[in-house]
């Protein structure tokens, strides 16, 4: 479906859903600063041929969903030293969010599905809302901001200023796909192209992403929190990523009990074509499983 608004926790939050409402739901929550779009809609419809009723959704801060202009400005350098007082929001809230979609469109429980950012607030939901995650996929993510290691190359390109033309949004993407993307695939640049084009369209809010990243700072090391989650999990997670190093995967699978790791070769901080038929299997094989065992009650 075209993308639609609801209102969702104090908010209003943009999505569009994939296959029939009466499949199984799955909320697929995106990364840093990532639209909605940024989860290719090929890959939503191979998981509606799986049986899933997709849905798909921009986070506050970010596309269609409201942007908290009148928040005070995040101090991004204070956040690094540990001074998390300018952060208008935690993951807490963006999970929140998540949650408040699914009411909204009377999804009592979901299969979550989440990548880098998205899978942090993923994990939140599954802790703070157990009834409403029925299975968790943590893909390319981590329960703690210090065991992320980004690359000193990824830093760079993740600390320009922002684009100024749509030309330069392509640019941009372009290169950041060439630092953090997958080197054993190659990149898709008729995709980005058409992507970045979105993107710029829709209006890019350099401050929003500052305020989600100081949500990650204010949110500190969930490593202990993690370990409550009850929902069966599988975490995926490149062995190339240069974002967030596969060893934060490795550490939130050993958090999870149960969870399943998944490492594929080759691939960085992106979801290469050639493997969504891996990972989508693996996220089917994980909601069978899920759909096996008791709920949890609710809180």
């Amino acid at each position: 479906m075209p993308s639609a608004t609801t209102k969702a926790n104090g908010i209003e939050i943009a999505y569009e859903t994939f296959g029939s409402e009466e499949g199984r739901p799955l909320l697929l929550v995106m990364g840093l600063g990532g639209p909605m779009l940024v989860w290719h809609p090929d890959f939503c419809r191979l998981l509606a041929d799986k049986g899933f009723f997709v849905v798909r959704y921009d986070n506050r801060d970010v596309g269609l969903s409201t942007h908290l202009h009148d928040a005070p400005p995040p101090n991004l350098m204070a956040g690094l030293m540990g001074d998390t007082s300018s952060a208008s929001y935690t993951l807490d809230d963006m999970a929140d969010d998540g949650r408040g979609l699914l009411e909204a469109l009377d999804i009592g429980s979901a299969h979550v599905v989440g990548v880098s950012l998205g899978g942090m607030i993923a994990q939140v939901m599954a802790v703070r809302h157990p009834a409403t995650v029925r299975s968790l996929t943590s893909i390319s993510s981590t329960p703690s901001p210090l065991l992320s290691n980004p690359t000193a190359e990824v830093m760079s390109a993740m600390m320009l200023p922002p684009p100024s033309t749509r030309q330069e949004t392509l640019d941009r993407m372009l290169s950041l796909s060439r630092v953090a993307g997958s080197p054993a695939y190659p990149i898709d640049e008729e995709w980005l192209a058409d992507l970045a084009g979105q993107m710029w369209d829709r209006g890019r809010d350099a401050m929003g992403i500052a305020r989600q990243t100081m949500a990650i700072y204010a949110s500190g090391d969930r490593t202990e929190a993690v370990r409550q989650i009850q929902a069966p999990a599988l975490v995926i997670h490149g062995d190339k990523d240069p974002m967030i190093n596969v060893a934060a995967g490795q550490a939130t699978a050993s958090a999870i009990p149960g969870a399943e790791l998944l490492v594929l070769p080759g691939m960085g901080h992106d979801l290469p074509r050639a493997l969504w038929p891996t990972i989508v299997d693996a996220i089917s094989a994980l909601a069978r499983r899920a759909e096996s065992v008791p709920s949890p009650e609710p809180a």
